[in-house]
């Protein structure tokens, strides 16, 4: 074998000095307080089954796409997917991406244009902050979920500017938070921007049906881009961007990682289906999603109890936060809450700022409130 680049193995070097060196992990039975599967649709055999009964309704035997949607993929549960999406989140339009990573990257790398400038919150997903370095537009960051910042850097910044595109997330990922997605959306229109919001960890979560946090809050129809992304509480794979007929037919044309792909193959369309199916069907008093609103009230009432609220950045989602500075301490403490049995997992920096290290729970309809419990009581032993 040819001998490893240096500079590449230097900064191999550096992340193990810093304890900071991903491996992937093996599969564990650990009790779910780390995947995304918040409504645990990912296990669930009715989307399994459903899922085979549409491709044996709407496709002949088919393993792969053949080729991207502007050649030979684009089958016809394309079209059912996109129909139900726009129903679903009240969209003029939307295009299927083969991820939230695809999705982010084709939409920032394509729609912002030299002269423009992107203004973004500093929290924002390394997908989102990659298709801003794709793009030819400026781009500015403003202190996480601040406004005042936000409006300082848009009385700065859009003087002689044709266009301004604001980007933030409805529930920010490494910390569970939200923006005022109202009060954000009145700064950019009285500066004639486009808000562009990533829904991926409010979709199945937050709202009536769990549309995600605009429909909550009425303001789908003022926000120019919404990314929807399948791979967390809808259980399976794949991302959209809803938005109006034009930002659709201008992807269409100009996002290289939706033009210049393999599309997905019928079964993950079919299960978006599936799931989006089991999504509409929930509200019943005994449905995961009440479970899981119970379980995030019910563990921000144990952080509470067991004196541990000034570790944890404030949320109301089903991604609660424990700051525990330092790589070695966070992985120490997230290994002891492993061997008794919890699947908690540390977000090391440079995921996070240093300093801001963290163990993340992430919560679900499936677990039980024993469960949240014991893994905050034994939580308090190592942090308090």
């Amino acid at each position: 074998m040819p001998k490893f680049p240096t500079k590449l193995q230097q900064k191999i070097d550096e992340r193990i000095r810093n304890n900071a060196l991903r491996v992937l992990p093996g599969l564990s039975d650990h009790i779910d307080f780390s995947s995304n599967d918040y409504l645990g649709f990912s296990k669930a055999s009715s989307i399994f089954n459903e899922a085979g009964a549409i491709l044996e309704r709407t496709v002949s035997q088919s393993n792969g796409a053949t080729g991207s949607r502007l050649i030979s993929g684009n089958h016809k549960l394309y079209g059912k997917v996109e129909a139900l999406l726009c129903d679903f989140h009240n969209a003029e339009a939307s295009v299927v991406f083969n991820s939230g990573y695809d999705a982010n990257i084709g939409l920032f790398s394509s729609v912002p244009q030299r002269g423009d400038v992107i203004l973004y919150d500093e929290f924002i997903h390394a997908s989102i902050r990659d298709g801003i370095q794709m793009s030819n537009a400026r781009a500015y960051k403003f202190k996480h979920n601040d406004l005042e910042n936000l409006e300082m850097l848009m009385g700065k910044n859009v003087d002689g500017v044709k266009e301004v595109y604001v980007v933030t997330e409805s529930v920010f990922s490494m910390d569970g938070d939200a923006p005022d997605l109202k009060k954000m959306l009145e700064i950019v229109e009285r500066s004639d921007a486009r808000l562009i919001i990533d829904e991926a960890h409010a979709l199945g979560v937050i709202g009536e049906k769990g549309a995600g946090m605009s429909q909550y809050l009425g303001l789908e129809s003022r926000v120019f881009a919404r990314v929807v992304t399948f791979g967390k509480a809808m259980g399976c794979h794949g991302a959209a961007v809803l938005g109006s007929s034009e930002l659709i037919t201008y992807l269409l044309n100009f996002a290289r990682s939706l033009i210049y792909t393999t599309a997905l193959p019928p079964h993950s369309l079919a299960t978006i289906l599936a799931s989006y199916g089991k999504l509409k069907s929930l509200g019943a008093g005994d449905s995961q999603l009440l479970k899981l609103l119970n379980n995030i009230a019910f563990f921000k009432s144990e952080v509470l109890h067991k004196g541990l609220k000034e570790h944890f950045i404030d949320s109301d989602s089903a991604i609660q936060c424990c700051v525990i500075p330092s790589n070695d301490k966070v992985k120490l403490i997230a290994a002891q809450l492993q061997e008794k049995g919890f699947g908690v997992k540390a977000i090391l920096s440079p995921t996070v700022p240093a300093g801001e290290e963290r163990l993340r729970f992430c919560l679900h309809g499936y677990n039980s409130t024993v469960e949240i419990s014991e893994v905050l009581g034994l939580l308090a032993t190592f942090v308090v």
